[in-house]
């Protein structure tokens, strides 16, 4: 397992708000927020494009170790102020959700 901080230094991640020392076991991309609530896991980066506040609630239960939001997508200030509040680790960054969750892999894939 990595650690969220290693991987949002090597990824050149852009840190948006939350706790960079939680446990990174894997990876999951969705925008369906049904969909992922019911296969992401505990642990996962969630890669996205969405951003509204159902992001910060779906990334609660499923205890995502993240969201990445692709593409450049930002989230507003009220998602920003309800993902401090309940400490959800949130990242912007310009890559595809495909090239993100390919690098997200790599880095996972060098503990083994």
């Amino acid at each position: 397992m990595k650690d969220l901080q290693s991987i949002a230094d090597s990824l050149g991640l852009t840190p948006l708000c939350g706790d960079l020392g939680k446990e990174v076991t894997g990876c999951y991309a969705g925008d369906l927020l049904s969909w992922v609530m019911s296969h992401a896991q505990y642990g996962d980066v969630w890669v996205t494009i969405m951003s509204n506040i159902n992001v910060v609630a779906v990334a609660s239960l499923t205890e995502c170790a993240c969201v990445i939001m692709a593409e450049g997508v930002m989230p507003d200030s009220e998602v920003l102020k309800v993902a401090k509040e309940k400490d959800i680790t949130l990242f912007s960054d310009p890559r595809s959700t495909y090239e993100l969750c390919c690098l997200v892999g790599k880095q996972l894939s060098e503990n083994e």
